[in-house]
Order: structure tokens, then C-alpha cells, then sequence
């Protein structure tokens, strides 16, 4: 019980850390070099095997020749090599990145705290429906009755979960077919 409430009001405090260093303003105004890049795939070239580049560079200098360094052909071959490079322009924001996570988990932070509160709270404030324990005892009863009727295996505990939903499985079937009976029976009677 103790771990399980350290655990919880631990959680919060967690979310707090993870959202103050997410919020921390950056150190640039202009964007910062995780956001733009230049990605040059550059496939098999006689002895050279495939690669990928990636620079930091504005969106007018993304070709092979200022992306790939250092260049792995001879001068002579670089006109050729860098024909069969392909380079993408890529942008992204990492603010719309921070903020998604950020609301990811407050949603998260605040379903946790909802289920410490169901779990610690909700049972000491709710008070015993008198309206509702006649029909919560009827049940019990007609699981002891149908549980009575079922044989158990030895040594196996009576009021499993299995065997409550079977039991409630039983009577449901049973209330179908004396539905089915009536039914049948006022159809007949009927015509």
C-alpha cells in the first residue's frame, strides 16, 4: 500500500521535471539546427558502397556538393557521383513536437491521478446504496444456488470470478429461453 501511494504522488512530480525541461526556452531565435537539414542519399558508385548525409545547411545549398563531406570520389568523378545522389530539403518543428508531448502527458498525468483517486478515495466517501444491496444479495444468492447446482473441483475456491461469470452466463441462458417459451407460446395462442 505504501509503494503504491509513493508511486503515485511520485508521478506528478515527474511529469513536472519531464514539462520544465521540455518548456526551457532555446538558446537560438532562429531556428535551431535540429529543425532544418539537408539528407543526401547517395547509392553504390563503382567501389564505393551507398551512404547517407545529413548536414545543417539553408535550403539553397542542399546538393551533394555541400552536403557529402568528405567527398569519396576523385575530382574527376564528382560531377558523375553527385548525379546519382538525391537530396531532400527537410524542415521540421520541434515546438509542435514539444507541445504534442506535453499534452500526451498531462492527459496521461491526469488519468493517473483520477485512478489514485478512485483507487484511495471513492471507497471511504461511497456510502452503501440501501436501494441497491436487495438486488446485489438476490444475485449472490442465485450464484450460490447456481454454483450448488454445478459441482466444484476439489480444492478449488467457490466464488471465482470464472464462476461468477459462468453462473451469470447460466441464468442469462435460461432467462432466453423461458423468453423464447412465452414468446412462442403467445404466438400460438395468437393465431
Amino acid at each position: 500500500m505504501f509503494a503504491q501511494c509513493s508511486q503515485n504522488s511520485m508521478s506528478p512530480l515527474v511529469l513536472l521535471v519531464l514539462l520544465g525541461c521540455l518548456l526551457c526556452p532555446p538558446a537560438q531565435a532562429s531556428k535551431s539546427s535540429e529543425d532544418i537539414r539537408c539528407k543526401c542519399i547517395c547509392p553504390p558508385y563503382r567501389n564505393i558502397s551507398g551512404h547517407i548525409y545529413n548536414k545543417n545547411v539553408s535550403q539553397k545549398d542542399c546538393n551533394c556538393l555541400h552536403v557529402v563531406e568528405p567527398m569519396p570520389v576523385p575530382g574527376n568523378d564528382v560531377e558523375a557521383y553527385c548525379l546519382l545522389c538525391e537530396c531532400k530539403y527537410e524542415e521540421r518543428s520541434t515546438t509542435t513536437i514539444k507541445v504534442i508531448i506535453i499534452i500526451y502527458l498531462s492527459v496521461v498525468g491526469a488519468l493517473l491521478l483520477y485512478m489514485a483517486f478512485l483507487v484511495l478515495v471513492d471507497p471511504l466517501i461511497r456510502k452503501p446504496d440501501p436501494y441497491t444491496q436487495p438486488l446485489h444479495n438476490e444475485e449472490e444468492s442465485e450464484d450460490a444456488r447456481s454454483l450448488a447446482a454445478v459441482p466444484a473441483p476439489a480444492g478449488a475456491r467457490a466464488n471465482t470470478v470464472l464462476e461468477r461469470v459462468e453462473g451469470a452466463q447460466q441464468r442469462w441462458k435460461r432467462q432466453v429461453q423461458e423468453q423464447r417459451k412465452t414468446v412462442f407460446d403467445r404466438h400460438k395462442m395468437l393465431s
